[in-house]
């Protein structure tokens, strides 16, 4: 029985309840803990790297072209930073919550949402209770829902809804990833993102995304400098090695058959977010579709039921909410319960980050975590100390990460207030 079929024969009210991610030991307790105070706070780490210049033709300095929504117009298509925002009030954010008892919490929460957070969110913060998660983002949504139920809204509800977890875990003691039920493995597999595949490969990593460089306004041309740069990572890794397609909402759906046809002798893993977020129909098309590679999406989704409409449409193999823009972690364990109902492999984008990889650490429907590399051309202390931020070993699946055994989210920053 197809996917979309069986969920018209169960009803909405079965399937909530397959989709019930359970209840945490934590929310029975009264904390004494009462919210006193909101701030936007900027943060560097304790132990900062040194600065360097990248070496030239870095792919992880972003001046380089990426295939991307607005590619068909040419005066934007050379890279991203042509037409995103670039001011601060529309820039990811860290938001700060204090409380009676002197504890703190810290979130970051995506583009725009910091503003959200200060000119509306505070008022029906302060006071609470932080460890009434679950009814601190119901007011959030419920209190929001006229203007946004995805996008700038749910970035500010996610930098709120972390910032509580770092604070429950600080007030009991634990780790997120123990709040949530324990670890279901001992380390992460990790994959790497970026296109400076020598560096990549050089470290340990055997698990590379590529940003894919081409669209379809660069015609046949462009489609096979795609091919090109698939071939030289597999001639890089070998047979054994997994590459994965970052396609960043720029394809179309013609365009990905013909690109899937073209990469099959080179086994890429997945092909992610080919297509605009809102076309859910489409993903299910191409899934159904394609079958030398996954079709894979959910970074730039919002909340269960932008989920729930990727798994109407049978629309993905697997899913990639972003913790930061999706709702926050009390919003992911939903998301999270839904697709394992399903047996739908969960991999957050930007999973590595040191809130995100707690909640792949608890769950056994999430093999992998993402990880960016520093740019090339640094000294060896600027690795030394990626390596230790983000707790990574190796072994036969390459890089590996784990979550931080420190209270809460195990950040280590100094702050300073945004003025």
């Amino acid at each position: 029985m197809r996917r979309r079929h069986f969920l018209g024969v169960l009803g909405g009210t079965a399937l909530a309840k397959l989709a019930e991610p359970p209840a945490l030991p934590f929310q029975q307790e009264t904390s004494g803990l009462k919210i006193t105070g909101i701030r936007l706070v900027r943060t560097q780490p304790k132990n900062p790297p040194p600065k360097y210049t990248p070496a030239a033709g870095s792919w992880s300095t972003q001046g380089v072209e990426v295939a991307n929504p607005m590619s068909i117009y040419p005066e934007y298509k050379a890279q991203r930073s042509l037409f995103m925002a670039d001011t601060p009030e529309m820039s990811g954010f860290t938001v700060e919550i204090a409380t009676n008892k002197g504890m703190k919490g810290y979130g970051q929460g995506g583009p725009g949402g910091g503003t959200v957070v200060m000119k509306h969110f505070t008022k029906l913060l302060m006071g609470e209770d932080p460890f009434n998660v679950e009814r601190i983002w119901d007011i959030l949504w419920r209190s929001s829902m006229y203007y946004g139920q995805k996008g700038i809204a749910i970035n500010a509800i996610s930098g709120v809804d972390l910032a509580l977890w770092d604070i429950v875990g600080k007030a009991t003691g634990q780790p997120v990833y123990k709040l949530l039920g324990g670890r279901t493995k001992d380390r992460i597999p990790a994959y790497c993102t970026g296109n400076d595949l020598e560096q990549h490969k050089e470290f340990g990593y055997n698990k590379l995304k590529l940003a894919m460089p081409k669209g379809p306004g660069d015609g046949r041309q462009g489609m096979k400098a795609n091919v090109e740069l698939v071939k030289r990572t597999r001639d890089l890794l070998g047979p054994d090695g997994e590459i994965m397609l970052d396609c960043w909402m720029a394809w179309t759906e013609r365009y990905t058959l013909e690109m899937a046809e073209m990469l099959e002798p080179y086994r890429v893993y997945w092909m992610e977010e080919v297509l605009q977020p809102h076309d859910y129909e489409g993903f299910g098309r191409l899934k159904a579709q394609i079958k030398s590679t996954r079709i894979v999406t959910g970074e730039h989704e919002y909340t269960r039921y932008g989920f729930r409409r990727l798994l109407e449409a049978d629309a993905a193999w697997i899913w990639q909410p972003d913790i930061h823009w999706c709702g926050g972690l009390t919003e992911l364990r939903r998301i999270g319960a839904l697709a394992a109902a399903y047996d739908i492999p969960v991999i957050p984008h930007g999973g590595g980050a040191r809130d995100a990889v707690h909640w792949i650490y608890a769950n056994t429907n999430a093999p992998w975590a993402e990880l960016f590399m520093p740019p090339p051309g640094g000294p060896k202390q600027v690795y030394d100390l990626y390596e230790a931020e983000y707790m990574i070993t190796r072994g036969p699946e390459g890089i590996y990460t784990r979550p931080s055994d420190q209270p809460g989210f195990g950040w280590d920053w100094e702050v300073t207030p945004v003025s």
